[in-house]
């Protein structure tokens, strides 16, 4: 794993082992940065909703891709889903997460 991977993402292995599981790819920008572009089938909350939507999320019953502009708002999601016991991973910013999948 590079130090870039470390500090704001997950590297492209892992990325693919859980999307080849059916994972969610969750963007935690804002609504304004969501609709200049996203990721297609992207679900959307942002960071600052995440924790009131913890049922929600649990819902979905996958493992979840979190994704921001850089990597650092998606590593806090990502933290915050592990807490509560969601199977979860920092894929960083969306753009560069998108040539991954």
């Amino acid at each position: 794993m590079g130090l870039l991977d470390f500090l704001f993402g997950t590297n492209t292995k892992q990325i693919k082992a859980f999307k080849n599981r059916d994972a969610v790819i969750l963007d935690v920008r804002t609504q304004k940065e969501y609709n200049s572009g996203s990721i297609e089938g992207s679900k959307h909350i942002p960071l600052n909703e995440i924790s009131s939507s913890i049922s929600e999320i649990k819902k979905w019953n996958k493992p979840v891709i979190t994704c921001c502009a850089s990597g650092v708002r998606s590593g806090n999601a990502a933290k915050i889903l592990q807490n509560h016991d969601i199977e979860a991973i920092n894929g960083g910013g969306w753009k560069s997460l998108n040539k991954k999948i």
